[in-house]
This record gives C-alpha cells, structure tokens and sequence, in this order.
C-alpha cells in the first residue's frame, strides 16, 4: 500500500492529474491487487479517525489495483503583520 499527499493548486493540472479543489488536500491511498481489501479499509478508516480526511473517490484501475482519494480542507491563515 502507497500513499502520497497531493497539495492542490489553484493553477492548471498536468497531464494524468484530474482537476483538484484548491481548498482541499488530498491523499491518495493505492492498494494493489494482492492486498487485503480489509487492510485497505482500516488504513482508511484509520486516516479518517485520527487524521479527519474524508472519502472522495475509489478507483478501480483494469490491473485490479485501487486508488482510495481521501481528502481534508486546508485552512489558510492569513498574516496580520
């Protein structure tokens, strides 16, 4: 199992990347076909629980891989210097 955090921009994505809310960031969970479909939820519950993401979207890739995208809101603080 992968994870990668992806900070969204509010600039064009690249090629393969779909289009990201700037006011999320996002995690991206990707379990291959050999893995334990329980050991990707409780991953997932886990990042839910401790780490307040939220569900976004599961994936079903065509080499029977899974891409669970988590994601949380970003809270901006502005400088008031």
């Amino acid at each position: 199992m992968r994870e990668q955090v992806i900070q969204s921009s509010p600039r064009d994505p690249g090629v393969g990347q779909p289009m990201l809310d700037p006011r999320f960031e996002y995690l991206v969970l990707t379990v291959g076909p050999g893995e334990r479909l329980a050991d990707a939820r409780a991953r997932v519950v886990e990042h839910a629980e401790y780490g307040k993401w939220e569900l976004h979207r599961v994936v079903h890739l065509y080499s029977g891989a899974r891409k669970h995208w988590l994601r949380r809101r970003v809270m901006r603080v502005e400088r008031t210097l």
